[in-house]
């Protein structure tokens, strides 16, 4: 005589769900009039809510302050015209005057801790440190000249000529000072005796002939030089040998003022003169945000329209390295989508970046799925082959239904099929439990939960039969 197995808990017979629908007209059912007003509110909170939001580009998210120059200089108008372009895009640009390009620099560097400044104009060829950490956004596509004023210094033809004259090199701390100085430093045969003062001052040491001569690094445009010319009758500089000065700074370039240029009726200058040119360079010190650079390089392409072709097709000499959103502005000829439509987003990562992370997710979800479909397909393979075994146990052919209502087979005495059939129940037992937890992993894709609830349902169904038939067999003898 042996001890009969540990037989499985009893389990009790599937009893059927009922499910109690509540009957119609119930308490809880909104009548039509309810239903359309309810419809015509959310529609009303939904315009409110786009209305608010306005969803056309806008530069409302540009908050910036700009560091330019003197008042009366053409940085301090050029800034002005970029936060008017800015303002009427519902932006705001603070314009903040300075001494010129050395200060800017200075500022810059200063603020990265505070960022109370974001951004700069500052001339080509001003002295940066290299641990500075200033980066370039691109140079303005209309360059600055040097230019030198006189009186009667048409005379002047060669470099002999300029030798001990007395100059005003612009205020201490602007780029016109750095400029000339870097410039004297090539030719210090010529014995200039330099003066400091503001750019007005020596305009008018000049007219009383307390200074030969007055330079200024400006737009050959701007408003000082046409008064300097027309009104204090003063003559430019024919700089001479310009092309050959221009070799030894690497940031001038040799340019020309056309005759009449200045004023066509009067004919000023009465001739073609040579000069030195410059970039006027966007600095930033890396404090604003994507966001609010992509929308300041959209103000100023607005403003100068060559602005993106100017900077694409130089090279960088200015000895800055190139800002990444403002490579990206220039590459793709303007703001990509996030920059246009969702710059809060630029702020969390770039374009291609977004771009990346999108491919990544699409590769884990595929990498989700085919390791979803592999567990299934073994859970299933395991499942069928318990079946066979089921089958090989009882008879070919034999359904679910049999095996729970078939009375105990003579087969099945033995302790040897007793424990097969129980081995059986605990090789389902813990396929289910494994279905279970494979259903459960967060690697399993959204929905594909249902195909392991089906291979569990068919788990159970295979257990629940078997599980009755055991405890309807006799104790074993």
């Amino acid at each position: 005589m042996h001890d009969p197995p540990t037989a499985p808990r009893p389990i009790a017979p599937r009893a059927r769900l009922v499910r109690v629908i509540g009957s119609p007209g119930g308490q809880g059912r909104l009548s039509p009039l309810r239903k359309t007003l309810l419809f015509f509110l959310a529609l009303f909170v939904l315009s409110a809510l786009l209305a608010w939001l306005d969803p056309r580009p806008t530069l409302r998210h540009v908050k910036l302050t700009v560091l330019s120059g003197a008042p009366s200089g053409n940085y301090h108008a050029t800034v002005e015209r970029l936060a008017a372009e800015t303002a009427r895009r519902r932006g705001s640009i603070r314009n903040q005057s300075s001494a010129g390009s050395v200060e800017n620099v200075q500022r810059l560097i200063a603020a990265r801790h505070s960022c109370e400044v974001q951004f700069a104009l500052v001339q080509g060829g001003t002295v940066v440190p290299d641990d500075a950490g200033l980066e370039l956004l691109g140079r303005l596509p209309q360059p600055e000249s040097l230019i030198i004023l006189g009186r009667n210094v048409d005379r002047l033809r060669t470099p002999a000529d300029l030798v001990g004259m007395r100059i005003g090199i612009g205020p201490v701390g602007s780029g016109t000072e750095q400029m000339m100085r870097r410039l004297l430093a090539q030719v210090p045969e010529l014995r200039l005796q330099v003066s400091t003062q503001s750019i007005d001052q020596q305009l008018d040491m000049v007219a009383r002939g307390e200074l030969e001569l007055a330079a200024m690094v400006i737009d050959e445009g701007a408003a000082l030089v046409h008064d300097a010319v027309v009104r204090r009758h003063l003559q430019m500089l024919d700089l001479p040998d310009a092309s050959a000065l221009a070799r030894r700074l690497p940031f001038v370039r040799p340019g020309r003022i056309e005759a009449g240029q200045i004023d066509y009726m009067r004919r000023l200058p009465p001739r073609d003169l040579q000069l030195l040119q410059m970039d006027t360079l966007i600095v930033g010190n890396g404090c604003a945000k994507n966001g609010a650079t992509v929308g300041l390089l959209t103000a100023v392409a607005e403003v100068f329209p060559t602005f993106i072709q100017h900077n694409r097709g130089q090279p960088n000499l200015s000895g800055l390295p190139m800002a990444t959103v403002a490579t990206d502005f220039l590459q793709d000829e303007g703001p990509d989508v996030l920059g246009t439509y969702a710059p809060w987003a630029m702020d969390i990562l770039p374009l291609p970046t977004w771009i990346q992370l999108g491919v990544a997710l699409s590769v884990l979800f595929s990498a989700m799925a085919i390791g979803h479909r592999f567990r299934l397909w073994r859970i299933d393979g395991q499942r069928v082959k318990i079946e066979r075994e089921v089958a090989g146990l009882f008879h070919g052919g034999v359904t679910l239904g049999e095996i729970a209502d078939m009375p105990p087979d003579a087969r099945h005495g033995s302790a040897e099929a007793r424990a097969r059939l129980d081995g059986l129940i605990g090789r389902l037992e813990a396929l289910a439990e494994r279905c279970r937890r494979e259903s459960l992993s967060i690697l399993v894709p959204m929905g594909a939960e249902m195909f392991y609830r089906y291979q569990e349902s068919l788990i159970a169904e295979l257990l629940y039969a078997l599980r009755v038939y055991r405890e309807r067999l006799p104790p074993a003898t």
